[in-house]
């Protein structure tokens, strides 16, 4: 996703490749300043509230919020013995953060002594995302991680005609489809419910969370599980996509115009978990 995360630039394996005379490093770190007001909930304290954020990307993690020393509220740091050595940024202190009476550890962290070419992360503590109550840019609840400015979502109709079938059973056919492109992915086709037959879709427990798109729910297609999911209510930046269905083309067969889809490496999907505190409910009020 974004810069970083499955097949974007800085990533283990990206899609594309700098056009450079000699090879980049294996892992390439990213920081800029966000430039937005950022804010953290703790045990419903505000624990750090910050116009001067530093966003970190790093090969294979979502960006991470650094927030100055001098924006984190007093007392809701409390120092630890425990130390770890991050590969770039060398030594890591921990701490356990304190809102009101509750406490919890390993929540937080800074890099003690970073090296010169990392300097602006020196007086600079980052809280471990689904460890707070929330984090919000000016009013608004950020969901999932810190927003990743390089994250782009396209959605495109097309005349194609893609057609899904289990063993000899047209599970869908339509010649109006979307497809939606998302930073980091293969494209992704997704049908209207009108085209597809519904008999073959078998609705699973579980759902995962997209932090751009919302939740997924998956259905089950001749027994094999996850070979279909569908955006009920996506968020309104996706929303053509709600009550689609989209289907995976490792699992069951999909083509396109006659040819067949496969699954790109590096395309499956790590599942989001929920933010601490964070219903159903919630995420449905956000489509709204």
């Amino acid at each position: 996703m974004g810069l970083a995360w499955q097949q974007g630039p800085l990533a283990a394996h990206a899609a594309g490749r700098f056009l450079t005379p000699e090879p980049l490093p294996q892992r390439v770190l990213f920081a800029e300043p966000l430039r937005r007001r950022m804010r953290a909930r703790f045990a419903g304290d505000w624990v750090a509230d910050s116009e001067d954020v530093v966003l970190l990307h790093e090969p294979g993690r979502y960006p991470v919020a650094y927030f100055p020393l001098k924006d984190v509220a007093d007392g809701a740091l409390l120092s630890t013995e425990r130390t770890t050595r991050h590969r770039e940024l060398g030594p890591t202190a921990w701490y356990t953060v304190r809102g009101g009476d509750t406490e919890t550890e390993r929540a937080a962290w800074r890099h003690t002594e970073p090296p010169d070419f990392a300097r602006e992360f020196e007086g600079r503590v980052a809280f471990a995302w689904r460890a707070m109550d929330a984090f919000y840019e000016e009013d608004d609840r950020i969901l999932g991680h810190a927003a990743d400015a390089y994250h782009r979502i396209d959605i495109r109709s097309t005349s194609r005609e893609l057609v899904v079938r289990d063993g000899d059973r047209v599970v869908a056919r339509s010649q109006h489809p979307l497809v939606l492109y998302e930073s980091g992915f293969a494209p992704r086709w997704y049908v209207p419910r009108a085209d597809v037959d519904e008999g073959a879709l078998q609705p699973v427990e579980g759902r995962t969370f997209c932090p751009y798109k919302g939740l997924a729910d998956y259905f089950a297609i001749g027994g094999t599980p996850g070979a279909a999911w569908s955006y009920e209510d996506a968020y309104p930046e996706v929303e053509r996509v709600s009550g689609h269905v989209s289907f995976e083309p490792d699992k069951v067969e999909v083509t396109l115009d006659g040819e067949r889809l496969r699954l790109e490496p590096g395309q499956n999907v790590i599942s989001h978990g929920m933010d601490r505190g964070l219903d159903v409910e919630e995420l449905r009020r956000a489509t709204a």
